[in-house]
This record gives C-alpha cells, structure tokens and sequence, in this order.
C-alpha cells in the first residue's frame, strides 16, 4: 500500500469515528444542541487554513479525482436494439471501455456480450466521452465468459490500461465507471468485498461458464454493464457484469469479470474471432461434501471429485478414475468443481498440464493433455456440453 492509500484510509477511519461520535452525542441529549455563530473574521480564517492547508481527507480527494480522470475519457456509453418477434424492439443500454491490443490494428471497446446481444451493427451506437456517436466496424462475442469486444476505426480515443486482477485483494479501493440508468461519465466508490465468486445465476447470462467473480461494494447499477472497474493505480481490473438485488438497484453486491479473465478472452477474440477453450472429459461432483471428503481420505473439502469418466477423451487417456479427487491442476489449487471448469475452459488447447490427485487416500501426479471444446462439440455422439463440463 502506497503513502497516500494509507493516509487516505487512516482519514476514512478518522472521519467516520468522528460523526459517530456526533451521532452519539446528540443520542445523549437531543435538546442541547444549539447554534454556535462564529465572527466574520473567524470564518475568514477557518477558510483560509482550509484553502491552504493539506488534509489527509484532501489528498485522498485528489487522488481519486486524477484515477477519474485519467480513466473517464476511455469509458463509453452503448445503446443497442434487437428485434424480438414477440416485443417488437428490444432496446439495451450498458457501458463499455476502450482498449487496444498490439494484434489488433485498430482499438475496440469492450463491454458484456449481453448489452449488444442479438443486435446489428447499425442497431449499436457508441457514444464516445467527447459527445460523438460512432458505429462499430466489427463485433465479437463470447457467450460462455459473457464478453464482447467492439472493433471502432476512430481517431482521437484514449484507450485505458490493463491491470492484474491477481493483485487486488479483499479490501482494495475501487471505482466503478459506466452510464448507470443511462447517466454517463458517472463514477461511484467502494472496495473489493469477496474474490472467487461462482455459480451465480446471471439472468439472460446464465450459460456463462466462466465464473471467477470480484465481488464490489461500488454502487454498480443498470447501465453500468461492461463499464470498467479501476484500482487505484487507474487500471481496469475488472468489467461490471452483474448485481445481487431484489429492487433492481444498487444493494451494495455488484460483480465483475476479473481482468485478467477478460484480457485473455479479448487477445482471443482479436486473433481467432471465437475463444478456443479446452476439455477434460469428466463428470464433477457438483454437491461434493465432508462426509464423502473424509471417506476419502480428506480432512475438509477441497478439489473436485471424479463422478464419471469419459470414454476417448483426455481424461482416459490420461489414466483418470472415478472416485479420484482433483487437488491441484497446472500448480493451482483446485477449490471446487466450478474451479477446475473455469480453469480448464481457459488452459491453451493441447497444452500438457500437470495433475495432482488423491486416490484411495495417496497423492498422485498425472500428466493431462487437453483437448478442444470445439472437436467435442463436433461428435456426434457427444453427450450435452453440460454433460461434460461437469453439469447436470
């Protein structure tokens, strides 16, 4: 944590223990509180050690003014319309965020593949920071990570910059950006309040399988889907995607794609125009518990156990049994069965990924050639994806 971060939150502290305090103090004695007037020449100088002096509470101000700043004018507005056979028009209005790949030969905008679903190219308007109302040239969507970049051939933008979602932690400060009910260039504040979030249902997103969510207490509302999330080094490290309410408003539960998810899922786009994704060929345990984890030979529950296996695939090739538990995939440590699949779907097609397992209560080590989604989908005779992933 940098000098003026912790300033900044030690002022946080100071300023909520000081209106707690005032609160407390009225609870006490309601009917004491009485105008105190100060003198001409004392409010003069309350306002000249106020202009002239440097705060804490001021410095942090500043420096959340210079992240918006740099990070505003990369941040856009999307309306879209669909045709809907049985409503007619369906209108969508969500946000987005200008980057630039070096495969890429002109900046694109990223944003949810829901926002812009089902719509035309002349049916999606981008406004830009500065007023203007462009077209894109080309649009590229991934349905299982809820993800779209929009190729723009526009000069004069400012493309943000890529953060390493692997870096923010439970705590860390954030800003969410975007055009919430349609107001843009709006910015609200908060901090990371739980990393790792999954099997969430997602509404008109629920075949997203690559759940990894950040999950923010940065007022996130409609509107606001695939506007970025900003640390507090001015980089995205997230894109809004969705909120946990009853109301339909903010609740103070907002989720975003982690970057380091999207950046992989957009360099996809940008090259092949489709995320080649790879497969194990198993079925998981999706209500895995401790009784069954003791029974084999686990103190608590952890990995992702074995429920079937696949004939032809890379798991039977690679020697996989039912009943193994995997622990450990590629040096990662496998937290449930909706990890593993996250993590799997994003492994490079082919690559050959180190496996630990326990089976019969010993830990293993197989090596696990992976195969591609696409060459699965392409049999015939082929169960469901879902079936395969791990689903039921």
């Amino acid at each position: 944590m940098n000098k003026t971060t912790a300033v900044f939150l030690s002022s946080l502290f100071f300023l909520t223990g000081v209106i707690l305090g005032l609160n407390g103090r009225e609870a006490i004695s309601p009917n004491s509180a009485h105008a105190e007037y100060l003198s001409a020449s004392a409010v003069d100088q309350v306002y000249r050690q106020l202009a002239g002096g440097n705060s804490p509470l001021t410095d942090g101000s500043q420096l959340l003014s210079r992240i918006s700043q740099v990070a505003t004018p990369s941040v856009v507005h999307i309306q879209s319309e669909r045709r809907s056979g049985a409503t007619g028009t369906v209108e969508e209005t969500g946000s987005g965020v200008i980057m630039v790949s070096p495969k890429s030969k002109t900046p694109f905008v990223v944003t949810n593949r829901h926002v812009i679903a089902g719509a035309k190219l002349n049916d999606i308007s981008i406004q830009l920071h500065d007023g203007r109302f462009i077209n894109p040239t080309d649009v590229r969507t991934d349905e299982k990570a809820d993800v779209a970049i929009l190729m723009i051939n526009e000069p004069n933008v400012q493309a943000a910059r890529w953060g390493d979602s692997e870096t923010v932690h439970i705590g860390h400060m954030v800003l969410a950006m975007g055009s919430p009910f349609g107001l843009s260039q709006s910015v609200t504040f908060g901090i990371i309040s739980a990393k790792g979030r999954r099997s969430l249902r997602l509404g008109e997103a629920n075949n997203v399988i690559n759940q990894d969510f950040l999950q923010t207490d940065a007022a996130i509302n409609p509107g606001n889907s695939g506007g970025p999330l900003i640390d507090m080094n001015g980089r995205v490290v997230g894109i809004n995607t969705a909120i946990a309410s009853n109301s339909g408003g903010n609740e103070g539960i907002g989720f975003s794609i982690p970057s380091n998810l999207v950046r992989y899922v957009t360099e996809q786009l940008v090259v092949h125009g489709r995320v080649r994704r790879a497969y194990l060929g198993v079925k998981l345990d999706p209500g895995f518990d401790i009784k069954t984890a003791r029974s084999l030979g686990l103190d608590r529950v952890q990995g992702a156990r074995v429920v079937e296996v696949y004939e032809e695939t890379p798991a039977s090739r690679s020697g996989l049994r039912v009943e193994d538990v995997i622990l450990y995939f590629g040096g990662v440590e496998i937290q449930d069965e909706n990890h593993l699949i996250n993590i799997v779907s994003l492994t490079a097609v082919n690559k050959t990924v180190k496996t630990i397992i326990l089976r019969q209560g010993k830990r293993q080590t197989l090596p696990v050639t992976l195969g591609d989604r696409d060459d699965l989908e392409r049999r015939s005779e082929a169960p469901p994806i879902k079936k395969w992933l791990g689903k039921q």
